[in-house]
């Protein structure tokens, strides 16, 4: 059955790039491929994907370059990095980089692909829904704010956190379940790396991002969005 979702496999392993677009085929995904990082970010631009599925290490440029290039570029979609076990620890550094997600060679292909549904289903806009907050509309499609007629660009995951915080206002969020959303399946963030994205966050939607109106803390548990005009 296809699924009419394109998925970008960048491997310069030959055998593991054929192993892995021939199992994405088999599920109904159109999958088109590469094996180095300059012609990577190049077939990124034009076609577009809605996954990339991208190797740490490539020839011609690293992975974590590709995707910060197309990052800078505009591109919005899904990109999941496969690393080996030793790059660990740059991890947490890469999502700044705008890296969605993580598998770590070598991995078993039904993990990969519950991940990649996973990610289809929950993170690829489904449609043209604005919120808004006080003076503020939030557009999750362009990952922007518009205030008094400016856009504030938010990043990928900033755009995932406040979405899910607009769906679920009043509600007290605990960093677990605001991690699983954003982070997805078998995800090993810490709680730091998520309450720093939640720092930025309020730099872009509070007025007084130190006494937050909005975006408050729930002590010992999490977070939870106010839409209010009760007292800052």
């Amino acid at each position: 059955m296809s699924k009419d979702i394109t998925i970008a496999v960048v491997e310069d392993d030959e055998n593991l790039r054929f192993l892995v677009a021939h199992r994405l085929q088999a599920e109904g995904y159109k999958v088109i491929q590469t094996s180095n990082g300059n012609d990577a970010e190049e077939l990124i631009l034009q076609q577009m994907p809605a996954v990339v599925l991208l190797d740490w290490m490539l020839p011609g440029k690293e992975g974590i370059d590709v995707c910060e290039s197309v990052r800078k570029a505009g591109f919005e979609n899904i990109i999941i990095m496969m690393t080996a076990k030793s790059q660990d620890v740059d991890k947490i550094d890469a999502y700044s980089y705008g890296v969605t997600d993580y598998i770590t060679k070598p991995f078993n292909m039904d993990v990969l692909v519950a991940m990649i549904e996973n990610k289809v289903r929950f993170f690829l806009p489904k449609n043209n829904d604005v919120y808004s907050f006080g003076n503020t509309e939030h557009h999750p499609n362009i990952h922007s704010l518009v205030r008094d007629g400016r856009k504030i660009e938010l990043t990928i995951l900033e755009n995932r956190i406040l979405l899910y915080f607009l769906q679920n206002v009043s509600k007290e969020i605990t960093r677990e379940q605001l991690m699983e959303v954003v982070w997805g399946y078998s995800s090993n963030v810490n709680t730091r790396t998520l309450d720093m994205h939640v720092v930025r966050l309020r730099k872009k939607i509070e007025t007084n991002p130190d006494k937050p109106h909005y975006l408050q803390t729930v002590r010992g548990l999490g977070y939870k969005f106010v839409d209010s005009e009760e007292g800052e």
